[in-house]
């Protein structure tokens, strides 16, 4: 039986696609090995989010070849879709496929033999117009289920729509279907995943390109699935968050209080320039309309800082914006150049220490943030999903607000859903716990 492992840079979306791919070879008589083990085939399904991905690329077929060294090394995802070439050029590469060549992976492998010179099998990005559903399985506790993929937008700093194409959708029959069967896998948690997930439903294969469908049908459907205790949403733009599904999330049965808006600057200015399609203001009241319904929802923050043309003062009314606003923890990024992005067309741009020490600041609140979201939930009863993990001695957990959680490691626990009573912060970050044996949720 031939072997095959994986390695995923990026978001849950490449997750859920990675695991697809790895079904696909399972089906097809290969046995799949943890990535640091010998293996036949190597695959590294790549971000273009990351600064460094040439060289994060060049590091790991590296390790794969130092366990294997006439292994076959096969690069996918969007950094395989915008530099091709780049990565063809990388010592020990026998394979790159592009946005709408992976998930035919199979079709390349007749032969394993160690290419001279990597092949590339690219496309032009407007061919990626189809949809493949895919979901995580076997490596966590939870499931990243893919609803939506590509993305319309056109913000100055992104290359995602390079990579990935034009927003497109699963149908919500399909995306229930999926649910149901994952649900017969024993798994307690779906996080619902996408590259612009609010825009679900907007599927341009459809007569008229019209929506035919919303999120908001999406959650709806969802929250009737027996089965799955929780559907926890990820990331999803602040102008796509509408009113309707806020409160429905706020009685719903199994969705949890947990949402992921990205800001990226609290600066109308900043906002105008990256071209997002919200202000500052409309962003606020989307954290309002949260809080008044969800006084206990957990609620985090994208931004990036060192945007070109951010001054000093832009940086300071972010940071003052985010000071003051009801959320409960930032994902820092730094600005960094991206090929045939409309950002570097900014003159003014910002110096490299400057961008750190902003991103520095930006971390140091989010701390703070995070402790204090924790502090207003110590004495709570709330409900915990166990993690599988054993780190000396304890094991995590998040609860349905995404309060981590930690107590010494029991093998009974794992997967399970439980009553904890929040009892103190630990030095780590996380809150240390009291199991309620008597009060087993199902």
């Amino acid at each position: 039986m031939k072997k095959v492992a994986f390695h995923t840079l990026g978001c849950k979306l490449n997750f859920s696609e990675t695991s697809t791919i790895a079904r696909l070879f399972q089906d097809n008589g290969y046995q799949k090995v943890d990535f640091t083990q010998p293996s036949d085939v190597y695959v590294i399904n790549t971000c273009s989010v990351t600064a460094n991905a040439d060289k994060e690329c060049k590091s790991i077929v590296k390790s794969a070849l130092a366990v294997s060294p006439d292994a076959y090394v096969v690069i996918v995802g969007c950094y395989a879709q915008l530099k091709p070439e780049e990565i063809a050029n990388i010592d020990g590469v026998d394979l790159v496929l592009g946005a709408s060549e992976k998930f035919k992976l199979l079709n390349y492998l007749s032969d394993l033999t160690k290419k001279s010179k990597a092949e590339v099998f690219s496309c032009e990005i407007e061919e990626a117009d189809f949809f493949v559903d895919s979901y995580s399985f076997g490596d966590r506790t939870r499931v990243f289920l893919k609803v939506q993929d590509g993305c319309d937008y056109s913000c100055t700093f992104c290359t995602i729509p390079l990579a990935r194409g034009a927003s497109r959708s699963d149908t919500l029959v399909n995306a229930v279907k999926n649910a149901n069967d994952i649900a017969k896998q024993d798994v307690k948690e779906i996080v619902l995943t996408g590259v612009n997930l609010g825009d679900f439903g907007n599927n341009p294969s459809k007569e008229g390109n019209k929506k035919q469908e919303t999120f908001y049908d999406l959650v709806q459907e969802l929250d009737k699935v027996e089965g799955i205790e929780r559907f926890r949403i990820s990331s999803i733009e602040p102008n796509l968050l509408k009113d309707e599904t806020i409160a429905f999330v706020s009685t719903s049965k199994r969705f949890v209080p947990h949402f992921h808006i990205p800001l990226q600057s609290g600066s109308n200015k900043i906002l105008k320039a990256m071209r997002r399609r919200y202000l500052r203001e409309l962003y606020s009241d989307r954290v309002a309309k949260i809080k008044t319904l969800m006084p206990h929802c957990c609620i985090g923050v994208d931004v990036i800082v060192g945007f070109p043309g951010e001054t000093d003062e832009d940086f300071l009314e972010t940071y003052n914006f985010l000071n003051e606003l009801d959320v409960s923890y930032l994902h820092v990024f730094t600005y960094s150049e991206r090929d045939n992005t409309e950002a570097l067309n900014i003159k003014e741009v910002v110096q490299v220490a400057t961008r750190k020490k902003r991103n520095k600041m930006l971390r140091i609140l989010s701390a703070k943030k995070l402790r204090h979201f924790y502090e207003q939930h110590l004495g709570e009863v709330r409900t915990v999903l166990f993690e599988g993990d054993n780190k000396e001695g304890f094991m995590h957990g998040f609860t349905d607000n995404y309060v981590k959680v930690k107590t010494p490691y029991d093998a009974t626990l794992v997967n399970q859903l439980r009553k904890v009573q929040l009892k103190e912060l630990d030095a780590d970050g996380s809150v240390l716990v009291d199991i309620l044996v008597e009060e087993l949720v199902s």
